[in-house]
């Protein structure tokens, strides 16, 4: 009996299958050009269907002459790369209802099938403007996505809102546009009104598309504006919506600690890169929460109490500092491969330890230097971050500069072991790097020099100017060597391209203090516990526990780890009695006693019960910072403010 043939020769001799061979791709999107495009796109946005969480949207886009004379495929793309979150989260399973019309007739559009944020629309002959409607169905519920709309606030992202002709960089696109907000609410935004409101309609400055997705707004109901600038200074405003009109009631003694951060950041980097700036505060239960940086704003979401409760909220008082320090670092210098012309080209965050990693630590120093939290909350703080990361087992695996790619790999998801897969680690380690190398440029020059001149050389360039301007790696390692010459290159690569065992504690040690473990909590712990109703075992048992009894975290290889525990599951009881965190922590101190018998914990898994034991008799451990005798306080002198 025959073979059956399973393979042909071609005429060229080259072995091909009998079996399928791949279609071609569609075509390519037209690639961006830095050239002016030929008109303005007037966007429209009603704001106002709160019950339903809709947002209304109309858009004219002009087309070029080549398109109305002949007609053709005109593309129009819905942001998928967004800036500072670093990877293609565009929501486009929000958007809904698409009609496109010329002159009052449909005109048919397709989705691409590889780049589903892109449409493509058959322009007839003749037509010189597309007139598109459609909906954005926000998030009803934090199951869906992040909410954007309450009945007190709206968050208004112009990513979200908007499509924008392909081919052209976005700063070469000018929009104009019209927002409807419910009656009689006020708002906060980087943009600016050109006129008087209309029946609730506000109509703001033409700006290039790119100004304008990072220029986004927070409306409420209950809303205060807060001057933080002195007269003649350029404009820097505190915009803050709330649930509730008594969540707005700053004293003037918090108001002076945010006029402090402004103060203290142009002392830092020497100039600023914006004509006016406008934080944006959200004190909610119900908005999703963000902290987000913008050229000329922020967009921030803080506790009910930020103000009203102001000894119990210090936990995030390092926020509005971190976002702010964006402006500098991030907004006007960002690095080379985080650009992109458009909000469809891919981009690259391998540079993401100076990004994030450099702000988070300005966000504590500028939080320190300002007031916003005291010198001692920033150490319990700085300890928090030191133990944490020196104790993270995924480090001896994965390099910290291969967590620069989390944003697109996870894209922000929940994650079942992070300690082991670690995520985005680049901020809080990349902390601690720049940190090590402070303290190391203030021991190599006396004290003499230190990472505020590197902050003030490297993003205080070009006074007045934010247009950004790129850097490279080389870039920041010429930049440190221009402030005291070091083979700055190895010192990076030793802590970014290697996995270790420890975190880079070496700027605890040269800043005069060590890490030690107590069995009390730090009054930054416990502050932080309250504002998440949550307690944390991490160091001791190894997982946080919510006030409910869910395991919010697992410790890889930790005691509850070697138990068998996992995350999303409830204790339902302690050595026979109902969970509560006061007794667990009371367990686990008596556990500590010798012949003590090991905690013995009912575990609820959905609808399963099972009973843990976890053999730990070493009793609570947390993280302080302890001064070494003898040594300078160096990063007490860190934490001091300018002048």
């Amino acid at each position: 009996m025959a073979l059956v043939a399973m393979s042909v020769w071609t005429i060229s001799g080259a072995l091909a299958s009998e079996g399928p061979q791949p279609l071609p791709l569609p075509p390519q999107i037209p690639a961006a050009k830095d050239i002016a495009y030929p008109g303005t796109v007037e966007l429209v946005v009603t704001a106002t269907d709160l019950d339903r969480h809709v947002l209304k949207v109309s858009e004219r886009v002009p087309l070029p002459s080549s398109v109305t004379e002949k007609g053709g495929d005109v593309v129009l793309l819905y942001p998928a790369w967004l800036p500072g979150h670093h990877s293609p989260g565009g929501p486009i399973s929000e958007l809904a209802g698409i009609g496109i019309k010329s002159g009052g007739k449909p005109v048919p559009w397709v989705r691409d099938t590889v780049n589903v944020n892109t449409f493509h629309i058959a322009a007839p002959a003749g037509t010189k403007e597309l007139e598109l409607s459609f909906q954005i169905l926000t998030p009803i519920t934090p199951r869906e996505g992040r909410v954007v709309m309450t009945p007190e606030i709206v968050n208004v992202q112009w990513n979200m809102v908007a499509l924008y002709p392909a081919g052209y960089f976005t700063r070469d696109i000018p929009y104009s546009v019209k927002l409807t907000l419910p009656h009689g609410w006020h708002y906060g935004t980087a943009l600016r009104a050109s006129q008087a409101p209309v029946e609730d309609t506000v109509t703001f400055e033409t700006v290039p598309f790119n100004t304008l997705v990072d220029s986004p707004v927070f409306a409420g109901q209950f809303f205060r504006k807060i001057d933080l600038n002195r007269s003649g200074e350029t404009p820097v405003a505190l915009n803050v919506v709330a649930d509730r009109p008594e969540w707005l009631a700053a004293t003037e003694a918090q108001i002076s600690l945010h006029r402090a951060l402004v103060m203290q950041a142009g002392l830092l980097f020497g100039t600023h890169h914006y004509d006016h700036y406008d934080f944006l505060l959200a004190l909610t239960k119900e908005l999703g929460g963000i902290g987000l940086e913008h050229h000329r704003s922020s967009e921030n979401s803080g506790p009910e109490g930020y103000f009203t409760k102001w000894d119990k909220t210090f936990p995030v008082k390092d926020l509005l500092a971190h976002e702010y320090t964006h402006s500098w670092n991030g907004k006007f210098r960002r690095p080379a491969d985080l650009w992109a012309p458009d909000f469809n080209t891919p981009q690259r965050g391998s540079m993401l330890w100076v990004y994030e990693g450099q702000t988070q630590y300005w966000g504590y120093v500028l939080a320190a230097r300002s007031g916003l939290m005291t010198p001692a909350q920033t150490l319990d703080a700085i300890a928090m971050v030191a133990a944490v990361y020196d104790r993270r087992s995924g480090r001896t695996w994965r390099p910290l500069a291969d967590t620069t790619n989390d944003p697109i790999i996870a894209q922000r998801a929940p994650l079942s072991w992070r300690s082991w897969q670690r995520s985005e680690d680049y901020y809080s380690e990349g902390q601690l790097i720049w940190l090590d190398a402070d303290t190391l440029i203030r021991e190599k020059t006396g004290g003499q020099k230190s990472l505020n001149n590197f902050a003030k050389t490297f993003f205080g360039v070009d006074p007045g100017s934010y247009v950004t301007r790129t850097y490279t790696f080389d870039d920041v390692v010429s930049a440190l060597n221009g402030i005291v010459t070091y083979d700055w290159a190895s010192f990076l690569h030793d802590r970014l391209d290697r996995p270790s065992v420890h975190a880079p504690l070496d700027g605890l040690k040269r800043g005069g203090y060590r890490l030690v473990w107590t069995e009390e909590a730090s009054p930054y712990l416990k502050a932080a516990e309250a504002l998440k109703k949550a307690r944390n075992f991490d160091f001791s048992l190894g997982f946080t526990v919510d006030s409910k009894g869910v395991l919010t975290n697992v410790e890889w290889d930790s005691p509850a780890w070697n138990a068998g525990l996992a995350v999303d599951e409830t204790i339902v009881a302690v050595n026979g009695m109902a969970f509560d965190g006061d007794d667990l922590a009371d367990a686990v101190k008596e556990a500590k006693v010798p012949a003590k018998d090991p905690l013995t914990l009912l575990v609820r898994t959905r609808d399963r019960f099972r009973t843990v034991v976890i053999p730990y008799h070493l009793g609570l451990r947390y993280p302080h910072l302890e001064r070494v005798a003898g040594s300078a306080d160096v990063l007490g002198t860190i934490l001091m403010p300018l002048k």
